[in-house]
């Protein structure tokens, strides 16, 4: 019933959604030249063979599967990986680090026309669909194909769990799309059972098994020599209301360590400006990498308002706080700086991490703090105790080295799904 609502709706939706990307592409949030990806039209033909298709939502979760896509490729060389993902930055970031035999293209939206273009264009053997983002006519059209599909990486919140349990047979017929469904923890599983996610196992987060982000051997040098030992402390992926946080730091920070540098890379690059400008107008001189500066004696602030360099930073920084855990986003993904060896803090918001927090906190591998004022205090800390440092480091790499081996417990439990499509999911 409410399925049949919502193809109906979406069936004469497709003017309003062009207008809706449309103001996306005005603001720089969709590819122009590759617009038409989004309503089914590929941009190149299928390759022969066997097909997988991997959707992940945005960057996070692409990152998390791409050492699964290593895994696959080598243990069958006739497959090819179609990986689909829904924005600009995860599309540019796939175009640097998928291997050979691994095709990006865009999701199409969930428009009945959109869908069967793409389905019938790329005919895909099996899906492997990640985390918790859920497209009724996506999930509908591979249901009438009999794809064999699996949900991997799973996430049910218990905000999200409320909201389907109000319409439990429309999520039971979703869910059903899958005949294997791995969740992050036991909490999500038990939550993804009681909707009816058939084959539900709780494997762990591939984030921990994922490859840190990789850094060039050339800027990582050029770096290296611009700070010249400087201390230094790194927010990652800051959003907005948390710049000014970075300020007061570097301001409470800088009387005892006046040669101290911050660096802010923010979660979207083109704020990179108004942030240069946040900080000149608190009296701190700010540089921004977009313009091709590194960072002089004489400046306080690095603003590294680039695409991809986040692994060059986090290399540099002995102490990380991760963006978007002042403000009630959720946070960033913690386990990269932790894999690099960098002592990890973050605010009270890190809903989106809530397990890998919790691991980490056990195993004293990170460092919560409520506030500004806390974040001052421990930044200071982990700046001028190298011991204290030390500590949550090992923590953190207890944590991991752990871990290290769910992509193995994955691509078990996959077998049953990847083995009816052929594909080869064992060495």
């Amino acid at each position: 019933m409410l399925h049949t609502l919502y193809r109906g709706l979406t069936t004469i939706a497709g003017p309003a959604v062009r207008l809706y990307l449309d103001r996306r592409r005005a603001v720089g949030k969709e590819d122009s030249a590759r617009q038409a990806e989004r309503f089914g039209v590929a941009s190149r033909p299928r390759p022969d063979g066997r097909l997988l298709w991997i959707h992940a939502a945005s960057v996070g979760e692409a990152n998390s599967v791409l050492v699964l896509i290593d895994r696959l490729l080598a243990q069958d060389h006739d497959l090819t990986v179609l990986m689909t993902t829904g924005t600009v930055t995860s599309a540019e970031l796939m175009a640097r680090r998928l291997p050979a035999r691994a095709i990006h293209h865009y999701v199409p939206v969930d428009l009945p026309g959109a869908v069967d273009r793409f389905l019938d264009h790329w005919r895909p053997d099996a899906v492997l669909w990640t985390e918790s983002e859920i497209w009724p006519n996506l999930l509908a059209g591979i249901r009438a194909r009999a794809i064999p599909a699996a949900l991997i990486n799973a996430r049910m919140s218990e905000r999200s769990f409320r909201r389907w349990r109000n319409a439990p047979g429309f999520a039971g017929a979703l869910l059903s799309t899958f005949r294997v469904t791995l969740a992050q923890t036991a909490g999500d599983a038990d939550r993804l059972r009681r909707l009816g996610a058939p084959g539900v196992a709780s494997v762990g987060n591939l984030k921990f098994s994922a490859e840190p982000p990789p850094a060039a051997s050339a800027p990582m040098a050029a770096l290296s020599a611009a700070l010249d030992g400087r201390p230094l402390w790194l927010l990652a992926s800051s959003h907005p209301g948390e710049d000014d946080i970075a300020a007061e730091v570097h301001r409470a920070l800088s009387p005892a360590l006046p040669d101290l540098l911050t660096v802010v890379v923010p979660r979207h690059a083109h704020r990179g400006e108004a942030i240069a400008a946040l900080m000149e107008g608190q009296g701190l001189r700010a540089v921004r990498r977009a313009d091709g500066g590194l960072p002089g004696p004489q400046d306080s602030v690095y603003v590294a308002d680039t695409m991809g360099e986040l692994g060059l930073f986090y290399r540099a920084a002995p102490v990380v706080c991760m963006g978007g855990s002042f403000v009630p986003h959720g946070g960033q993904n913690p386990v990269e700086p932790a894999l690099l060896g960098c002592a990890v803090l973050y605010g009270p918001h890190m809903f989106n991490f809530g397990e890998i927090t919790h691991m980490l906190e056990a195993a004293g591998g990170s460092l919560p703090v409520a506030d500004a004022g806390a974040l001052v205090t421990a930044t200071r800390r982990l700046l001028t105790d190298e011991r204290a440092r030390a500590r949550i480091v090992a923590g953190a790499a207890r944590v991991t080295d752990d871990n290290r081996r769910i992509v193995d417990r994955a691509l078990d439990a996959l077998a049953p799904v990847l083995g009816a499509a052929g594909i080869r999911s064992a060495a």
